[in-house]
């Protein structure tokens, strides 16, 4: 399998930018496309449960109608792609389909994914409230967002991640909660326009020293007197940090 020299990975994600003008001409590979379609099949998940559906948006109509939802962002009409990123309003029945397509794919018995099953249901069913079962589930987005970001990016295709969006205005237009989803984050795709001057700017990042922090597990001696945490708990090792 080829891999990707270091070299190659960081020029494609200091060009990658936050697109502010697409060029509306200038669509998407098929071939393309289908690529970023098969990397956001990958993207992964806590318990791989996959909590969402990415709504493409290519319909010129649509997408003039979602710019009023998008606070005015003409990267939304103009660009060649807008992907929505929406999260399954989950039910136990969504885990029973998820198991379902575990044992086609390799093979198993239900009755041997008794025991995940029972760890998924006691986590998002039993442990989480409603509220927080629909955080968990936006926060797997996210993943996904990252993931289309980096893999378009080394595709050199643009891309500008919107979340100046109202969801719910969303949703009405694109008729998804009739379908149990709920619109969480967008993305246009696209090729930028010769005239957006954003894309030779210089990226402002803080310096690694102020981005990173390393540290080590320090174990007491026979010696040192075993200490307690805030709930009066031994505790055998500590935490200690050796760079900011």
């Amino acid at each position: 399998m080829d891999t990707l020299n270091d070299g190659i990975l960081l020029d494609c994600l200091n060009r990658r930018y936050a697109t502010k003008q697409f060029d509306p001409q200038r669509k998407i590979d098929p071939e393309d496309w289908a690529t970023l379609e098969e990397a956001l099949l990958l993207t992964p998940s806590s318990f791989g449960l996959q909590p969402w559906k990415f709504v493409v948006v290519t319909d010129a109509v649509i997408k003039k109608y979602l710019v009023a939802a998008s606070s005015g962002q003409r990267q939304v009409a103009d660009c060649s792609h807008l992907v929505v990123f929406t999260r399954k309003n989950l039910t136990e029945r969504d885990v029973d389909v998820y198991l379902d397509r575990i044992a086609v794919v390799r093979g198993v018995s239900l009755v041997s994914l008794a025991n995940l099953r029972s760890t998924i249901i006691a986590k998002l069913f039993n442990q989480f409230s409603a509220k927080h079962r629909n955080d968990w589930a936006a926060h797997q987005v996210y993943i996904a967002l990252g993931n289309f970001l980096t893999s378009a990016a080394l595709l050199e295709i643009d891309t500008c991640p919107l979340g100046g969006i109202d969801p719910d205005q969303y949703d009405r237009i694109l008729g998804l909660r009739s379908q149990g989803l709920s619109t969480v984050v967008a993305c246009a795709a696209g090729h930028g326009a010769a005239t957006d001057a954003y894309a030779s700017l210089r990226k402002v990042r803080f310096p690694k020293d102020k981005v990173f922090m390393e540290v080590s597990t320090h174990f007491p001696s026979p010696s040192e007197n075993w200490r307690t945490d805030a709930m009066g708990q031994p505790r055998s090792a500590e935490l200690r940090k050796v760079r900011t």
